[in-house]
């Protein structure tokens, strides 16, 4: 009678296990199987902390030169984007030695108008960086205990970018968007509860500075019994932007210059008063109402310019997803071919000047001006060709709700 098998690991005979896994000479049960199955996940626990983070880094040159495919205009933005975020994921790939000198992470803070493309500047360098990437609002933002979001909620958003996967969001980045929304109400300190200004910056301080931060994973007050998620944000790289509108008058009076009124020194004078965010500083940052300690937290502040007629034709017509482009390939679809005439051009970039709402505005005077031929020419197979002039854009754009804002 042949003998029974046995575990070749434990001894265990095949009657005593729930499973026996069978080799060309060799046997192992499920106990066995499990142990090592322990011994391999403290492995690789282990190893965790010693392997190079997965992204792909590129020079501040390359980043730039990326960002300007898509993004016109913008140089200083994008050339202190492309160091802060090199420096950044170098002190990442830093090996632990015996090295005292310990490189601080550089969160950034930009300041431009609305449309200016501050948000889309973060988006595309979290493309081309391969990292998880999330967009937070900071309106939506209260103090601990009140109506809103708490402060954390912030990494929940950057944990689902990155599939939960722990590891991975401790080297992402974050975009808070609308900062200048929580500033406090007054230049002098709060002796009131300011629960969505002062407040919410406090509660960011350790945030943005680095700390391990319970998260939880599903949003924190909705679901108050889920298992908390400690994440690490000392590596989570925070950049923050904000229109600050009204932050000029702030910059004009300490450059003792009028932001608004006649001038008696000149043309240069005129044409630095239209652009006063380009001397913007942390002392004006907090005459706006950003508390010290938390523009202390975030030592790289730069500034985007206001879109003129040039950057704005620019925008509609070069970038690699550019709305001129955009619409041609929806209408390809339709077997149609679209063209825009420069006057068509020129027309709706005075429309987006005179209702200055940036590079958004471009999109909506667009939609505007070619809703109807895209409602009429998916049923009407006759015509294969839309050519969108001056005479064409303005008749449409006339037809439009644009029209009623117009100022008479």
């Amino acid at each position: 009678m042949a003998s029974e098998i046995t575990c070749s690991f434990c001894g265990r005979k095949k009657s005593e296990v729930d499973l026996m896994v069978s080799g060309i000479s060799a046997h192992i049960c499920n106990h066995c199987i499990e142990q090592a199955h322990t011994i391999l996940g403290e492995d690789e626990k282990t190893k965790k902390g010693t392997k190079k983070p997965k992204f792909r880094l590129k020079k501040p040159k390359e980043i730039t030169e990326y960002l300007g495919q898509y993004v016109i205009g913008q140089d200083e933005a994008k050339k202190v984007l492309s160091v802060a975020v090199y420096n950044h994921y170098k002190r990442l790939l830093q090996a632990e030695g015996n090295d005292d000198v310990k490189i601080e992470k550089s969160n950034i803070i930009m300041v431009g108008d609305t449309g200016t493309g501050k948000t889309y500047l973060a988006k595309t360098l979290a493309k081309t960086l391969e990292v998880p990437f999330c967009i937070a609002d900071a309106t939506v933002l209260t103090e601990a205990g009140y109506v809103g979001e708490d402060v954390e909620s912030i990494l929940t958003r950057l944990l689902q970018a990155a599939d939960y996967d722990v590891e991975a969001a401790e080297r992402g980045i974050v975009y808070i968007d609308e900062l200048d929304k929580i500033a406090r109400k007054s230049d002098n300190p709060s002796i009131t509860r300011d629960v969505s200004g002062e407040g919410v910056q406090q509660a960011m301080l350790k945030l943005l500075e680095g700390t391990v931060v319970n998260v939880p994973p599903q949003g924190g007050r909705k679901h108050p019994d889920q298992k908390m998620i400690a994440v690490n944000t000392e590596n989570i790289l925070f950049i923050c932007g904000g229109a600050f509108d009204g932050i000029a008058r702030h910059i004009g009076k300490r450059l003792n210059t009028q932001p608004m009124g006649f001038n008696n020194s000149g043309g240069a004078a005129m044409a630095d008063r239209e652009n006063l965010l380009q001397y913007v500083t942390a002392q004006d940052l907090k005459a706006f109402g950003l508390i010290p300690e938390l523009i202390g937290r975030l030592p790289v502040l730069t500034y985007l310019d206001p879109l003129s007629k040039d950057t704005l034709k620019q925008i509609l017509t070069e970038p690699k997803n550019a709305l001129v482009k955009q619409y041609t390939k929806l209408l390809a679809m339709e077997n149609v071919e679209l063209a825009f005439k420069p006057s068509g051009i020129d027309f709706i970039v005075e429309k987006a000047v005179e209702f200055n709402l940036g590079a958004r505005g471009l999109r909506s005077i667009c939609e505007a001006i070619i809703t109807d031929a895209m409602y009429e020419l998916p049923s009407n197979e006759s015509i294969k060709k839309l050519v969108i002039d001056e005479k064409y854009a303005r008749e449409k754009f006339d037809k439009s709700k644009f029209k009623r804002l117009q100022v008479a």
